[in-house]
């Protein structure tokens, strides 16, 4: 999985990573997680969700 959608979302909202740690609620690690597009729970997907009132489509997308 990628979330490079995420991080341009973030760039488009002027929003930082801490920002969105801030406002959803998950941990620095989850956030770490994410940038080396690792595995985190459906749980840590659905807090950004809304958080950022997006779908999870705009956030992730699957690399095959």
């Amino acid at each position: 999985m990628s979330y490079n959608k995420l991080w341009k979302l973030l760039i488009d909202r002027g929003m930082k990573k801490k920002e969105l740690q801030q406002a959803s609620g998950i941990s620095a690690a989850s956030i770490a997680k994410l940038g080396r597009n690792g595995n985190v729970t459906t749980d840590i997907l659905l807090k950004i969700c809304h958080a950022l009132d997006c779908d999870i489509s705009d956030i992730l997308e699957i690399k095959r």
